[in-house]
This record gives C-alpha cells, sequence and structure tokens, in this order.
C-alpha cells in the first residue's frame, strides 16, 4: 500500500515555525492500530488522516472524513492538523471547492479559503472558575513561583487553563521550562489532557497580540505543542470576555512560535484565521 503523506507547518508564514503536522491521503479506511502506528512513526504532535467520501477525488469532493492521532493516541479534536488537511487539499490537490467539510468525532468542522489565509469554523469552548488549591502541586510544576490571577478548566477539551497575573512580562512566559515527571506525577487522575499558560498582551506592539500563551500536553505524548488550535477554543472564549473583543491576534510564545487570528461569531462559533506552509510531499510505503 502506498499513501501519500505531507508534512505541513501551521500558523505560521515561512517554513519550519508554527506547528508541524503530517498529513495522509487515505482511499479507505485504515486499521486503528495502523493509524496510530503512522503516527508514531512520524512522531509530529499530530498526524492527520483525510479519508474520501462517496468515492469522490481530493481535488473535486467537498467533504472529507478526518481523523488525528499523536504519537501515543488518538484525538478528539485538532486545530493545526485540521488547517494542514485543508492546506493541502487547497494548495497540492487544487481543491476546487470555495469549503472544506470534515467529518470528525467533534462534528463537522468548516475550512475556506481567504487570501493567503485559511478559515477554520470551530466550536467555541468555555472555561470555567477553578479553585487554585485544588491544582496546587501542578500549578507549582509548571509555573513554579510566577504569580497566577485565573485558574479555569474546560471539560469538553479537558484543558486547564493558568492566567498570569498582569505584573508578568512575556520572558517569563517563554522561559517556562516544566518536566514532564513532575507534570505526569501531580495529574494521574484522567481528568486533564493539557494545560495552556496564558497572559495578556501588549496591544500597543507592533503587531499588537491580544494574548500570549503555551501548551503543555504530555499525557497524550507531546510535552509542548508548538501552536495549539484547539486550545484557542478556549483562549478565544475566556479572552473575548475579559477584553470585551470579538476580534483578536493571539501569539503561542513556543520555540517555533505561531500566529492566529480569532473571531467570535454571532452564531456563538469561533472562526480560526491562520496560514500554512507545506514543506515536504512523499509517499508512505506500508
Amino acid at each position: 500500500m502506498e499513501i501519500p503523506i505531507f508534512t505541513v507547518d501551521a500558523f505560521t508564514n515561512v517554513p519550519f515555525k508554527g506547528n508541524p503536522a503530517a498529513v495522509c491521503l487515505i482511499e479507505n479506511e485504515l486499521r486503528d492500530d495502523l493509524y496510530q502506528s503512522i503516527a508514531a512513526e512520524m512522531n509530529l504532535s499530530d498526524t492527520a488522516f483525510i479519508t474520501r467520501r462517496n468515492s469522490v477525488d481530493f481535488s473535486s469532493g467537498a467533504r472529507f472524513g478526518l481523523r488525528w492521532f499523536t504519537p501515543t493516541c488518538e484525538m478528539p479534536l485538532c486545530g493545526h492538523a485540521t488547517l494542514a488537511s485543508a492546506a493541502v487539499l487547497f494548495y497540492m490537490k487544487k481543491n476546487v471547492n470555495p469549503v472544506l467539510v470534515f467529518e470528525t468525532m467533534h462534528g463537522e468542522l468548516y475550512v475556506r479559503q481567504h487570501e493567503e489565509s485559511l478559515i477554520m469554523d470551530f466550536p467555541l469552548n468555555k472555561p470555567n472558575p477553578q479553585d487554585q488549591h485544588e491544582f496546587k502541586d501542578l500549578l507549582k510544576a509548571i509555573v513554579e513561583d510566577l504569580p497566577i490571577q485565573d485558574v479555569c478548566y474546560n471539560p469538553t477539551t479537558r484543558n486547564l487553563m493558568i492566567r498570569l497575573a498582569d505584573t508578568c512580562n512575556r520572558s517569563e512566559l517563554t522561559s517556562l521550562k516544566p518536566e514532564e515527571e513532575a507534570l505526569l506525577k501531580n495529574e494521574y487522575t484522567g481528568k486533564i489532557n493539557g494545560v495552556i499558560v496564558t497572559m495578556k498582551g501588549d496591544s500597543s506592539a507592533q503587531p499588537g497580540y491580544d494574548f500570549y500563551s503555551r501548551y503543555f500536553a504530555p499525557w497524550l505524548g507531546v510535552l509542548e505543542d508548538p501552536v495549539c488550535g484547539s486550545a484557542h477554543t478556549v483562549l478565544a472564549a475566556y479572552w473575548s470576555e475579559k477584553l470585551n473583543k470579538k476580534k483578536m491576534l493571539a501569539y503561542q510564545c513556543s520555540s517555533r512560535g505561531g500566529e492566529l487570528g480569532l473571531e467570535i461569531r454571532d452564531d456563538g462559533r469561533l472562526n480560526i484565521i491562520g496560514q500554512a506552509q507545506i514543506i515536504l510531499q512523499g509517499t508512505l510505503k506500508i
């Protein structure tokens, strides 16, 4: 069996930045263990598998199946690998449709082109305030002694969100180096899939980011996800309320970095806007 495969850097306009995802074009469904083996071999934060629907090819079809796997498990929702998948269909397969529909574990997701960007229609996941003391050991393992303003949790994504106090600066966020062993030791209940650390941005800078973040998910086999689109379904809900804004520009402060445009829609859903660079094309032979 030969499977077309691509590596795509998502949420960036230059190669080797943003979040890399592998994208496979699948003619027919594979065994679950084979999806997982391929994702482990790719060893990226996520590998996406696009499947044709109703025997329509990848260039003319508008509806596709989409699944995402980390090196260790299947994901119910993944933003950057969805962006990467749409980039492959639009840019490499020259898909003729204005909007692509992906059938996923999380329902239907829609992606369209706009100038040099792709716009994803995603759910909005509002986080709920939490008692810091309930997570004190985990918080200590992640942010050490930095002051914390809010701790929130979203049960749909199982993401814990930590907002640093406004007295913190961006360099303190970027210098965080939590250890995988410490995170796993202090959270083993299965309640948390990932931890978002965020802080208010500097709108007076150029470009003026509304907020910054980082994302840690060793429970999914990924210590740090360079740019997590699904985490921004939580962040957008939180910061939109705090900043009283429906349109925001966000930056994830990993070593690779990544930029996301966010728009809260009137129907309560979220537009996630980003660019993508396809850097590798090949064939997987299995």
